[in-house]
């Protein structure tokens, strides 16, 4: 389980092979169950080959990750305003003014139950796993964006794999700095739930 050929045939068919094929119609049953098979695979080996501990680390240092993360997310914020009252002003903070009660619900289930699973799968596991095999940071960092891309085909949307592809950029240098799951969650979290509320929402596959 840990020589260099196994992990090799493990990062195919986890990051491209299976969510390459989540883009090719077939059952959505198969789908999720292909999907349970490979997060509890992922689970299991983070506890048992890489010995990983579910717990707060003690060191984190809150103040700098707070500051930083508000001052991306002010960048994004202009940005993103600009973009969705250029293209699609009527959906401006529309679903946080019309239907409030489901931005709370979308953004409380997208929070717990998207974003966390995708940190543990393309930063913890990722980082832990994969992290002698590319010795270069950058190129480490660089691929990873791109599979998060990748995650995110099956939308069939090039703004969602544009825009999933610098996040995971983000995320992954966040992840690299901190090697905090807790914390690139939250930053994941953060961003996402600013893009929904902004207007983004149908662009990028929300329910809306």
């Amino acid at each position: 389980m840990q020589s260099k050929t196994y992990k090799l045939l493990e990062w195919f068919i986890i990051f491209i092979m299976i969510p390459v094929s989540f883009a090719i119609h077939y059952s959505i049953w198969v789908k999720l169950a292909l999907g349970c098979i490979g997060f509890t695979y992922i689970i299991y080996v983070l506890l048992r080959g890489e010995k990983q501990k579910f717990k707060i680390a003690s060191h984190l240092n809150w103040k700098c990750f707070w500051s930083q993360t508000l001052i991306k997310l002010f960048i994004i914020a202009i940005l993103t305003s600009i973009f969705v009252w250029f293209t699609d002003r009527e959906a401006l903070f529309s679903v946080l003014i019309n239907k409030p009660l489901k931005w709370v619900i979308l953004l409380f289930v997208y929070s717990f139950f998207s974003v966390y699973p995708q940190e543990l799968i393309y930063r913890t596991f990722y980082f832990k796993r994969y992290s002698d095999i590319i010795s270069n940071p950058f190129l480490f960092v660089f691929i990873n964006a791109i599979l998060f891309s990748l995650a995110h085909i099956f939308f069939a949307n090039v703004l969602v794999s544009t825009i999933t592809f610098f996040g995971g950029v983000l995320f992954a240098i966040t992840y690299l700095k901190t090697k905090s799951t807790l914390l690139v969650s939250i930053e994941h979290a953060i961003y996402g739930s600013w893009l929904f509320t902004v207007g983004m929402g149908a662009m990028l596959g929300f329910p809306t």
